[in-house]
């Protein structure tokens, strides 16, 4: 499937893929390999910095780091644990980490009409937050790329659990998005880890297995569900920042 890189990019289909059989049944660095021969430095890494997503640049680096492209979103309430990683992995990998902000005029805007903590009043102020903070970035994010690496695990959340290896991300201009990892366990993700010794998050060790926004972001007991602790005063089916969310959603 050849796409196309000026401003109106045909909609891809997932059957336009001659080999989406083969890449589904791929493993994780099969399907990095894949990737970087089919879109090259159109491919990017967006990373949180979570767990599966410092395995990715593990991965990555390991076998082209000369056309990784990784990006974070900073959106201004991040841990100060997360910004550490970011320099380790950085300086680790010798990699350039590209870092993107929201807009400050509409951040502005939102905090001055609802506070600097109105994601705790509604589920609806929380998703402004998430879409000032997170998704507008992400876009711009995206402008350049014709396929996008996630750290998603079907075994993350019920809003993940029936997720594709490879996938047409609708919200985003139509291009391809790759979930490498979307059938590992935690245990393989920390397997991985611990046997390539790579940093990580330091929050982890303090009971945290999801990490996003600071004061959206919680430690959780031992044996809890790994996404409790992200916006813990909502129900389990809002629990998603919008960046994954599917059109229709």
């Amino acid at each position: 499937m050849q796409i196309n890189h000026d401003n109106q990019k045909e909609k891809a289909k997932l059957s336009d893929i001659k080999d989406i059989a083969e890449v589904e049944s791929k493993h994780a660095p099969e399907i990095l390999k894949w990737g970087f021969k089919k879109f090259g430095d159109k491919m990017v890494l967006a990373s949180s910095f979570g767990a599966e997503d410092v395995v990715l640049i593990d991965m990555m680096c390991k076998i082209n780091r000369n056309l990784t492209r990784v990006f974070t979103l900073d959106t201004g309430r991040l841990n100060q644990e997360t910004y550490d990683l970011i320099d380790k992995i950085r300086k680790k990998y010798d990699i350039k980490i590209n870092v993107y902000f929201p807009d400050p005029s509409e951040l502005e805007e939102m905090v001055a009409n609802k506070g600097m903590n109105l994601m705790y009043d509604s589920v609806e102020n929380r998703k402004l937050c998430c879409n000032i903070r997170k998704i507008k970035p992400l876009k711009r994010a995206l402008t350049q790329s014709d396929c996008w690496i996630t750290g998603l695990r079907r075994e993350q959340s019920v809003t993940r659990n029936k997720i594709m290896k490879i996938e047409v991300d609708t919200l985003n201009n139509n291009i391809i998005k790759l979930n490498p990892l979307a059938d590992w366990t935690n245990d393989e993700v920390w397997a991985y880890i611990r046997e390539n010794k790579i940093p990580y998050n330091a929050l982890h060790d303090k009971g945290y297995p999801s990490i996003g926004c600071e004061p959206c972001t919680r430690a959780v007991e031992q044996g809890a569900d790994p996404r409790s602790g992200r916006w813990w005063w909502e129900i389990d089916t809002h629990k998603e920042c919008g960046l994954h969310w599917k059109e229709g959603k």
